[in-house]
């Protein structure tokens, strides 16, 4: 407790931050206190706080904001900064440009200024965004103003308790090993010498103007002038910073303007509306189907709070419902083949099978990969990827990395061709099914207080994979060895007949997740809505096997 109070002291001394010195200030004096309820809470808090430093990987950064260095502070990411700032010089890249801009998370516009103040300081070109704005405009900054890097402080579809610090490279993509490793050893030189005295410079440019311009242009240029223009849209920014982009760009298109939910549509750290700010948790988009059925919708489209992500709501086999993230990659891929889109498709190991043999049928190249698109975006010439998890790139030459300001851009195109042909996104869904045999995906997704326990899940996986699942042979996979052309990662793939599994840890939150598919013939599928009963049925038995396998 003491060298916990000790490490706690010598932070609050260096703290820049008035808020979370304060914050720490009351931490210090309850882990002292006779009580003993408000004393264990907490020197708990405080150890919690104190553990360790945030670790930078592939994501950058992302956790709680609060005091210390396993915490979201100003301190952490003035030394992220000056440690990514060291990394570009030894690259060579000294003096180049640097964008930086933000979400409208709590703290976000502050961690923003303090990288903007440090990359300046060390004598980059810092290029800045005035206003809270979409991951993806950021991103597709950086290859359009010849930047050496981007940063975005953006937690995306987090907590509001959380922020993040995410870092782009010059050629508009996400870093990937050992790129991350070498960073984080910068930012740790740093944080342990005199990080205080980093150089700090008031110079940059303001771009925000010029570079929404541009983006808004390039986005409408994705919907071709002679596509039908007649639906009814609505869409919810899920409080986030999509709606003012999303506004501009259907109006560029010619596009009815959409039926914002307004309880949703402006920023709102809080996310008041919602116990977690991503489209895809239960009763997310509530509010969104309920005014798609007030005004006789055709599609409701949902971004989560950046807006690198897009999700999809229809009405299929009688109901409104969000459709999965395969779902809706089935969708988007099939369109970018008929269209006869150049270049390679992709899409992660968790994600579902079908794109691959849909790319196999049209004699179109596929490739795997692993989760995240710092991977997929980085696939040579890719025409389009996907992962489950609502990503999408429907434009890779501006933006190699998930864009959900565009992928709602194309959903919107084809809503709107299918329905000058008196069809939708169902009926769609439905003609893929019986042409290649539903294939239907899910998860088991188990949140833990504890990670050791995700760890002691993976490891009886390990030990003692199962044979057989729904009755039929499986093949194991341990990706943690690496297969084919995928690195090693800490995933179990399992391969059968009609089926295939992975199991791994969340990169981003204490999950442990286990992604799920059933694959029906085409014979079978000729009754779609009778093929999802079956599939949901065995989804359900699957699942339940693999919890057993995992022993949660």
């Amino acid at each position: 407790m003491n060298d916990v109070l000790a490490a706690a002291q010598a932070w609050r001394r260096a703290d820049i931050d008035p808020e979370t010195a304060d914050m720490l200030d009351e931490l210090i004096v309850q882990a002292q206190a006779n009580n003993d309820e408000i004393r264990t809470k907490a020197t708990a808090e405080l150890e919690s706080a104190f553990a360790g430093p945030l670790e930078f990987g592939t994501a950058g950064l992302r956790g709680p904001i609060g005091p210390g260095p396993a915490r979201m502070n100003r301190v952490v990411v003035t030394q992220a900064a000056a440690g990514f700032a060291a990394w570009l010089k030894k690259q060579g890249h000294e003096g180049g440009k640097v964008i930086v801009g933000y979400d409208a998370r709590h703290k976000s516009a502050e961690f923003a200024d303090d990288t903007a103040q440090i990359m300046a300081g060390e004598g980059f070109e810092v290029l800045w965004t005035t206003e809270p704005t979409p991951t993806p405009v950021i991103a597709f900054g950086i290859q359009h103003f010849g930047c050496v890097a981007g940063v975005v402080v953006t937690a995306s579809h987090n907590p509001p308790q959380d922020n993040g610090y995410k870092v782009y490279l010059g050629d508009g993509s996400q870093i990937v090993p050992p790129t991350d490793q070498e960073i984080a050893a910068e930012i740790a030189a740093v944080a342990s010498g005199r990080w205080a005295n980093a150089p700090r410079a008031s110079a940059r440019t303001d771009v925000q103007d010029e570079l929404v311009r541009a983006y808004v242009a390039r986005a409408a240029s994705l919907y071709p002038p002679e596509a039908p223009r007649d639906l009814v849209w609505v869409h919810t920014a899920m409080h986030g910073v999509g709606a003012k982009t999303m506004r501009t760009v259907a109006e560029a298109i010619g596009l009815p303007a959409g039926r914002e939910v307004p309880e949703q549509a402006e920023p709102n750290a809080d996310f008041p509306t919602v116990s977690f700010p991503n489209p895809e948790e239960k009763g997310a988009i509530d509010l969104a189907v309920a005014l798609a059925e007030a005004e006789g919708a055709d599609v409701v489209i949902a971004n989560d709070p950046d807006a690198d992500r897009c999700a999809v709501a229809a009405v299929v086999d009688g109901g409104w419902r969000m459709l999965t993230g395969d779902e809706l990659g089935t969708l988007l891929g099939a369109d970018a083949i008929a269209r006869d889109v150049p270049g390679v498709f992709a899409n992660s190991v968790v994600s579902s099978t079908l794109l691959a043999r849909m790319a196999q049928a049209a004699g179109r190249e596929h490739t795997t990969t692993l989760t995240g698109f710092k991977w997929i975006g980085r696939v040579p010439d890719l025409a389009f990827g996907y992962e489950e998890a609502i990503g999408y790139c429907c434009d890779s030459r501006a933006v190699p990395d998930k864009d959900g300001i565009t992928a709602a851009v194309t959903v919107l195109r084809i809503v709107a061709e299918l329905k000058a042909q008196g069809r939708t996104l169902a009926d769609r869904l439905d003609e893929i099914a019986r042409e290649f045999g539903l294939t239907a995906t899910s998860q088991l997704s188990v949140r833990v207080a504890d990670l050791q326990l995700i760890a002691d899940a993976m490891a009886r996986l390990r030990g003692n994979p199962p044979s057989e699942l729904l009755g039929e042979p499986v093949e194991v996979v341990d990706l943690a060895l690496g297969s084919g052309s995928l690195p090693p990662t800490d995933a179990v793939e399992l391969i059968g007949e009609t089926l295939h599994v992975v199991a791994r840890p969340s990169g981003t939150e204490p999950k442990l997740k286990c992604y799920l598919e059933v694959r029906l013939t085409p014979e079978e599928s000729a009754d779609v809505a009778r093929a999802r009963e079956v599939a949901g049925g065995r989804l359900a038995a699957l699942r339940s096997e693999m919890a057993q396998a995992l022993g949660v």
